[in-house]
């Protein structure tokens, strides 16, 4: 589903490497933690799956394709097979539950019959339903968050990546996101997860790709989150 071939990722005026020689391959309908301490790699190696950044070299396969050799114009079509939750949900405040998930079929030009069908699935699978026509400024960090995996669930993607999903949240509601993500994985899509959260990771028993300085030192079937807080 997901492979990195040799990746080294180097910005403008670093003096070493976001990410130095990675190579990883995740399968289909896996569920994988990334960890590492803060500044290891964690958020740019989930970027290069989407496209939002380029490797410096290497190849980023994803669901076959070489997403290096994209031209700008197709970069589009990969994303709607990939959905992405961040730890600050960048969400539409002024705009409803509802606009804020339908936002995603709609820059895709899905139909409004679409529309209606998966948006009303998607809230409810996350437990919102009811609160649909509601502004998402109104609702708590936690129920944000949740209105940020129905709007990356709501075009049935094949991969999630979730980049801190739970950094902002308190115990309580980050493990309500870490169910829903397992429920997404349960039906089959593959979800990768980078995170802080080593009760959660310490827990769960997934596998745990550890990142340190930029170079993958760990990749444990069933984990354990394994650094200091």
């Amino acid at each position: 589903m997901v492979r990195f071939v040799r990746v080294s990722k180097q910005y403008p005026g670093q003096s070493r490497p976001s990410l130095r020689d990675i190579t990883l391959n995740v399968e289909r309908g896996e569920f994988v933690f990334i960890v590492g301490p803060s500044g290891a790699g964690k958020s740019t190696l989930t970027r290069l799956i989407y496209r939002e950044e380029l490797p410096t070299s290497g190849q980023v396969i994803v669901g076959g394709v070489n997403v290096t050799r994209l031209r700008p114009s197709q970069v589009p079509y990969l994303r709607r097979n990939i959905g992405v939750i961040f730890q600050d949900f960048k969400l539409l405040p002024e705009r409803t539950v509802y606009e804020n998930v339908a936002f995603a079929l709609q820059v895709t030009e899905a139909s409004y019959r679409e529309i209606q069908r998966r948006v009303p699935a998607a809230l409810e699978l996350v437990g919102l339903l009811d609160k649909a026509h509601q502004r998402a400024q109104e609702l708590s960090g936690g129920e944000q968050q949740r209105v940020a995996v129905a709007r990356a669930i709501v075009r049935s993607p094949s991969l999630v990546l979730a980049d801190e999903p739970t950094g902002n949240l308190d115990p309580d509601n980050s493990w309500q996101i870490m169910k829903l993500l397992l429920e997404i994985n349960r039906m089959g899509t593959t979800v990768i997860v980078a995170t802080h959260a080593r009760e959660i990771v310490d827990a769960l028993q997934r596998r745990v790709v550890a990142l340190e300085d930029g170079v993958l030192v760990r990749d444990d079937q069933k984990g354990s989150y394994g650094y200091a807080i």
